[in-house]
């Protein structure tokens, strides 16, 4: 669906992306997490074919960018580095203007179409407002749109949820899985380890322009071969283990070893109380800043 081969930007002196190779596969929800600066709108961009790489290669769809531009991109829904829009006009003018670019459908349709996507992404009631009138987080929502109108097979969204509050976050979350389960590969550019964590299925991260890690997060995500205890026995949990504690914090006990009912046969026996116990597995937030080893603390956001 995406694929780069040694992509490299380069401004002067400064390298923005280097040497990146990108492997978005059709089905994906795949999650670009980086730290604002870490090159990642640039990257996007260069997808799109709105910056020209210095050097390196890019498909989508197996055709070659920019040359192929033109039959890619109507293929493709994109929101990237927020929404443009003229701001007397109204949301709803502003998607029919889109349309008419030729991006969308027939003419005929282009009413449906509009009344679909802007219910789609919470706008219905203020369709008919003025874009000047529009919070940040509705000026997302009107990219969103704009995005949707094509019905893309890929959507590449830089940012999509900046500016929405928790429940504005939660509903685009709800709309891209909706999207994916009909079909849509999803492209995510994002700081927001959180988001990504709970519907992407592949991530990509980008440290300094270098992508230094790509994996399914099922992956990155399988269990380590520990098992995590909590008791309110922690000292008599300890004793029990016998060297086999790799880590204690307070009630919390980190075990080496995968047979979580092993361990726990060995504490109930033992007639210690477990509160809790199950396989570790790193969060997301531990794999990103393992990847990124002497990245500046909270360059991405939990």
């Amino acid at each position: 669906m995406i694929v780069t081969r040694g992509l490299t930007k380069r401004y002067g002196a400064v390298l923005a992306v280097d040497d990146v190779d990108l492997d978005v596969r059709t089905g994906d929800i795949y999650g670009f997490l980086g730290a604002n600066g870490s090159g990642k709108t640039t990257t996007v961009r260069m997808l799109l074919g709105l910056v020209l790489a210095t050097t390196g290669k890019i498909e989508l769809f197996g055709q070659a960018m920019p040359h192929a531009a033109r039959s890619v991109l109507p293929q493709v829904g994109s929101l990237v580095e927020g929404p443009a829009a003229y701001g007397h006009l109204s949301g709803r003018a502003n998607l029919s203007l889109f349309d008419a670019m030729g991006t969308g459908g027939p003419r005929r349709t282009r009413r449906a179409r509009i009344d679909e996507v802007l219910a789609q992404v919470g706008l219905t009631d203020v369709g008919r407002r003025a874009v000047n009138a529009y919070s940040l987080g509705m000026r997302q929502r009107l990219g969103l749109a704009a995005a949707l109108l094509r019905a893309p097979r890929l959507l590449v969204l830089d940012e999509p949820t900046n500016g929405l509050d928790p429940q504005g976050i939660r509903e685009i979350r709800e709309l891209l899985l909706q999207l994916h389960a009909g079909g849509t590969t999803i492209f995510l550019s994002s700081h927001l380890l959180a988001e990504v964590e709970q519907m992407c299925t592949r991530v990509g991260v980008l440290d300094r322009g270098r992508l230094v890690l790509q994996e399914k997060l099922s992956v990155l995500q399988a269990p380590t071969g520990r098992t995590v205890v909590r008791t309110p026995d922690a000292n008599r949990a300890q004793a029990l283990l016998d060297g086999r504690l790799e880590r204690r914090d307070g009630s919390r006990l980190l075990v080496r070893g995968a047979d979580a009912a092993e361990v726990n046969a060995l504490l109930v026996g033992g007639g210690v109380r477990v509160d809790e116990l199950g396989a570790e597995r790193r969060s997301l937030e531990q794999v990103v800043l393992a990847a990124t080893e002497g990245a500046v603390p909270g360059s991405v956001t939990p």
